[in-house]
């Protein structure tokens, strides 16, 4: 296995009042020193998540446990380390900061314990490291696998350092226990100074700029790279700027009323589809009632909407027709997975609403149950050519949509994004169906099924144990007893526990 050797981290002895500079004023540091190319920094927070659902994974069979001023977040959330030390680099602006802090994810079914520490973030590298410890006795005696300065995820670096994307390794898909994490997205990662500037915030203000006065040659190469990324953000304001005209004069048609027509796209959740139509579960996918289901076990697209709307006030209330059916683990002609979600209604107001839908889960109908909490892009509803559109709506699973679930995610997972178009008119064309999660162009008709007894969609045969499955569950849970659990997992959970949800 590829180990980096660890490298040591020169820090000048200033390091101690360095928590006086902030990120604004770096670059004044570096050309009042001409011969010092770094500045010390100290007292910086790293926060990532690693996978969400690798955290699942851990989560529904074992702990996560953190140390040395580690946290995790509520709910199986993000981990933050501390106390994070380094060095600014003032002719490339790239920061080298290591952090304090420890975590530990075991399960004592699948006999792992893997620990991370000395966590660090490297931006001209563009990458996060750690040294990772591992004890595998899932094949009985203990096998210890170490290593210092493990890459796990390379990082698309941003100027503000906020929320920037990551892609996983091969090493952290073999100590993480998947081969098919490697360049899969990982979290998003935010690397933040705790404390503020001890500095009058008036100083750092202009110290840019003086610096670019004084020294106009390497402002220049400054300011290429570094404002570079803060292109991308603002992109979209323009386009609704621009197109204010021709959304206006379609506004002032109706800004009340009711819905004349509509879609909703949504795939409930990618990995719980490829689970169902997988090797463990064996089941099929099944639309109805006018629903459709994109290509390739894709998400799914709910028509015929009717509810009403306000412009004005950013509301909009709208039910679509159409069922899914999830059906899986069967024994002797009984599933042990029989789950049909129907009448889904979706709620914005003001940006933030609720995704609900009649639930029947092995025979038993619950009607009205709040799957998902949404929260869309923006908070306005405006109509461009008596159309709403609201794309990339965030959906987060409630508590009654856990139980819907059989539990199998727990509450605050992040469900398939939600797309909704709705017509103010008869007349308005709405756009092609289909949502984030899938590709349009679905099996249409009634009744449609992806699946059955020998089917894989979802899945592939190699590249590892996650591939196999089509899911996002690591491949230890498919050996032995580890195999079994999964299997209980999102199938027998609903025959024991026959819970009845609440809305």
């Amino acid at each position: 296995m590829p180990v980096r050797r660890r490298r040591s981290t020169a820090l000048a002895a200033a390091v101690a009042t360095a928590a006086a500079l902030g990120a604004t004023v770096l670059v004044t540091a570096g050309a009042t020193t001409a011969t010092a190319a770094e500045v010390p920094l100290a007292d910086y927070e790293l926060t990532w998540g690693i996978k969400q659902s690798y955290r699942n994974y851990v989560g529904m069979f074992g702990t996560f446990t953190t140390s040395g001023g580690a946290t995790q977040a509520a709910g199986n959330g993000a981990f933050t380390f501390v106390d994070g030390t380094g060095t600014y680099d003032t002719t490339g602006h790239t920061v080298d900061l290591a952090f304090k802090g420890g975590l530990v994810s075991k399960s004592a079914a699948h006999g792992f314990e893997i620990t991370l520490t000395d966590v660090r973030f490297d931006s001209k590298a563009g990458e996060i490291t750690a040294d990772i410890r591992k004890v595998d006795t899932s094949a009985g005696a203990p096998r210890t696998t170490e290593g210092d300065d493990v890459p796990l995820a390379t990082v698309a670096v941003t100027r503000a350092m906020k929320d920037m994307a990551t892609t996983l390794t091969a090493e952290a898909g073999e100590y993480l226990g998947s081969a098919s994490y490697a360049g899969a997205a990982g979290d998003p990662l935010t690397v933040v100074q705790k404390t503020p500037p001890s500095t009058p915030p008036a100083s750092p203000s202009p110290s840019p700029s003086q610096t670019r006065t004084q020294e106009p040659s390497p402002s220049a190469s400054q300011t290429a790279p570094t404002e570079r990324p803060e292109t991308e953000p603002p992109a979209p304001t323009p386009t609704k700027t621009t197109e204010a005209s021709p959304s206006a004069s379609a506004t002032e048609a109706a800004t009340k009323g009711e819905v004349a027509d509509g879609t909703l796209g949504w795939g409930v959740k990618q990995t719980f589809r490829a689970y169902v139509v997988g090797p463990v579960a064996k089941g099929r996918v099944t639309v109805s009632g006018g629903a459709t289901q994109a290509a390739g076990n894709g998400a799914f697209t709910f028509k015929d909407a009717t509810g009403t709307y306000d412009t004005d006030a950013d509301r909009l209330t709208a039910s679509f027709a159409g069922a899914v059916n999830f059906k899986g683990h069967e024994t002797n002609g009984t599933y042990g997975l029989d789950l049909t979600l129907s009448n889904l209604k979706a709620t914005l107001d003001g940006g933030s609403g609720k995704l609900s839908a009649d639930v029947n889960s092995l025979g038993t109908l619950t009607e009205g149950v709040v799957l998902a909490d949404l929260k869309a892009k923006s908070a306005d509803l405006a109509a461009e050519q008596d159309v709403i559109t609201a794309d990339g709506v965030a959906a987060t699973l409630t508590a009654a949509g856990a139980k819907a679930f059989g539990d199998f995610y727990p509450a605050g997972t992040a469900l398939d994004t939600v797309d909704l178009s709705v017509a103010l008119s008869d007349g308005a064309q709405l756009p092609d169906g289909g949502s984030s999660g899938g590709s349009t162009g679905g099996t249409g008709g009634t009744a449609s099924t992806i699946g059955g007894t020998g089917t894989t969609t979802g899945g592939s045969t190699g590249g590892g144990a996650l591939a196999t499955t089509g899911s996002d569950i690591p491949g230890p849970a498919l050996a032995g007893a580890a195999g079994v659990a999964v299997a209980i997992g999102a199938g027998a959970v609903y025959a024991t526990r026959r819970r009845r949800t609440q809305q």
